[in-house]
């Protein structure tokens, strides 16, 4: 049962990943080993939204590390169905950190048995493009299994989850999957456990930036991120990158500048576009407002939006049919109300990613 809704949860949100986002754009599939035990390391800028993302989009199974405080209770079966493992930190106790141990064992064997495991490696998710340093944990992990289980063959996958917006919907989605890092390349007898942990980190913060559009925070960081707009992130992963790194992008097409000189005409289109779905977009607001960190609210509308604007449009449809459209065929006036009510959604969702 837990497998079947395993499979029903990862196909939903490769679909419903296609309604939110305008664009999806998958690279470097092909890279990624059709056996052997898998360690995907992407970098964390969406919470719950990118281990979704990425498990999505491939066809093995992922079990994922994920914080211990959204288990327990009665979601606990709904985590164990979705192949989610608990990693304890020190804010979660000192003592609760002993249960690591227990849980790096069973991703060691998962590893070593030749299946996938998803882990975050840098330190916490974070609002912004650059990649922040790599915590040596998903090193070690991938180091200590291929030690554990020689004759596996481990490997670990950088990805690169890019959003054109980390919180509007309607935006585009370039996801990267970047070549394999053979672990047991960086196992050298030579050199101290801690020297190899240290190597393989060293490189997979590499491979890692190389499947960001902007991974490094410096001095010229603010003024390329303007950089990452509309009008550009529709381009390709290599031709977005190359330009933002080279500065060779304009940050606005004609749309940005002119909406960037009209705010009130953009402010009473946004309003008006929103009329129709206001009593949706209102609810999503209320329980978006409940989270104190902003990184949550794209995995809270991914997650409410395909349930309750369907409800609504179907609610709305069939009360004014009753009301106003007794002489139309049903099915034919639905499809009418609903269709104007989304072509609405849509364009307000474009309209906001010009709002400053």
């Amino acid at each position: 049962m837990k497998e079947v809704f395993y499979q029903i949860i990862k196909y939903f949100f490769y679909y419903t990943a296609r309604f939110y986002f305008k664009r999806v754009k998958v690279y470097g599939l092909n890279n990624i080993p059709r056996d052997g035990g898998i360690l995907f390391s992407p970098n964390h800028q969406g919470a719950l939204l990118d281990p979704l993302l990425v498990g999505s989009n491939i066809s093995r199974s992922v079990t994922s590390l994920t914080r211990s405080d959204v288990f327990g209770g009665p979601f606990q079966w709904f985590m164990d169905a979705l192949r989610m493992l608990p990693v304890y930190r020190i804010r979660n106790g000192y003592a609760n950190l002993k249960k690591n141990d227990n849980i790096f064992e069973k991703c060691r064997k998962i590893l070593g048995k030749g299946e996938c495991i998803m882990m975050f490696s840098e330190a916490s998710h974070h609002n912004e493009y650059f990649l922040q340093r790599l915590s040596k944990g998903s090193s070690r992990l991938a180091l200590e299994a291929q030690i554990e289980f020689p004759d596996s063959n481990i490997s670990i996958i950088p990805v690169g989850i890019n959003y054109g917006h980390h919180q509007i919907a309607w935006s585009d989605l370039h996801l990267v999957y970047g070549k394999p890092i053979r672990v047991k390349n960086f196992i050298n007898n030579n050199n101290s456990i801690a020297e190899n942990i240290n190597c393989l980190r060293e490189n997979l913060e590499k491979k890692m930036k190389e499947c960001l559009w902007l991974p490094d925070k410096n001095d010229q960081y603010y003024e390329k991120k303007k950089m990452i707009a509309p009008k550009n992130t529709k381009l390709e992963f290599d031709e977005l990158k190359e330009g933002i790194k080279n500065g060779s992008l304009k940050s606005e097409g004609l749309a940005g500048k002119f909406f960037a000189k009209n705010t009130r005409l953009l402010k009473t289109l946004i309003f008006l576009f929103s009329i129709p779905n206001f009593l949706p977009l209102l609810l999503i607001k209320n329980i978006i407002s409940k989270f104190k960190d902003i990184v949550f609210y794209s995995s809270v509308k991914i997650c409410l939006g395909p349930i309750i604007f369907p409800l609504w449009w179907l609610c709305v449809g069939y009360l004014t049919y009753f009301m106003y459209g007794e002489n139309l065929d049903f099915l034919e006036y639905l499809v009418l109300v609903e269709s104007l009510m989304l072509f609405s959604l849509y364009i307000r969702q474009y309209l906001l990613l010009f709002k400053k």
